[in-house]
């Protein structure tokens, strides 16, 4: 699994085991909350804002625009423009990072959205988009602009998607994390049917 630099790392141990005589087998879990296909609250980068228990569901749940956006180093809003966006659209960006999961270890040069992009799908009214690697801000961001743009202005972010096997269209996202109080983010199940 990859892992983005300085995140924990996902760690599992066996606590319990019925071989060794227990009455079931009980696994330990140890991992970051941006662990894998993830969901970030606002709170992630922005100080006393909203907790992943207090975004509703409805921005992970419901129609999702799949957009090929392969061939790109980056995503712009000239990019998106050349797609139809509407207010309120779940959009999920499929990019050449799809393919970078095949690869061993975590891809530095992986494909973002740039500031202009979040600015036209914030102006377009989006309530979530999707990247298909572990982040959607420019390796080595400082002031990581593109998430606080998009999470303060309400548009929820999905990173960690895997859309190797899907092709541009409308789909049915159910996108549900784990149900924790209080975080800033949480690992999720991301399922896309027609």
């Amino acid at each position: 699994m990859h892992v983005y630099p300085g995140d924990p790392a996902f760690q599992q141990a066996q606590v319990r085991a019925i071989k060794r005589g227990d009455a079931a087998n009980v696994t330990h879990l140890s991992l970051g909350a941006h662990t894998g296909t993830h969901v970030d609250a606002p709170a992630h980068f922005i100080d006393g804002a909203t907790t992943l228990d207090q975004v509703p569901l409805d921005r992970m749940v419901g129609p999702a625009r799949v957009l090929d956006l392969r061939g790109l180093a980056a995503i712009d809003a000239a990019a998106l423009r050349r797609h139809e966006i509407h207010g309120g659209d779940i959009v999920l960006c499929r990019t050449d990072n799809s393919e970078r999961w095949a690869k061993p270890g975590f891809q530095r040069d992986f494909t973002y959205l740039t500031l202009d992009a979040a600015r036209h799908l914030v102006d377009r009214n989006v309530k979530t988009v999707g990247m298909d690697y572990l982040s959607i801000e420019q390796f080595g961001s400082k002031d990581f602009a593109v998430h606080k743009l998009l999470l303060g202005h309400g548009v929820f972010v999905i990173e960690g998607l895997d859309l190797r096997e899907i092709v541009a269209g409308t789909y049915l996202l159910s996108c549900l994390p784990l149900k924790l109080e209080g975080v800033d983010g949480a690992p999720a199940r991301a399922v896309l049917m027609r």
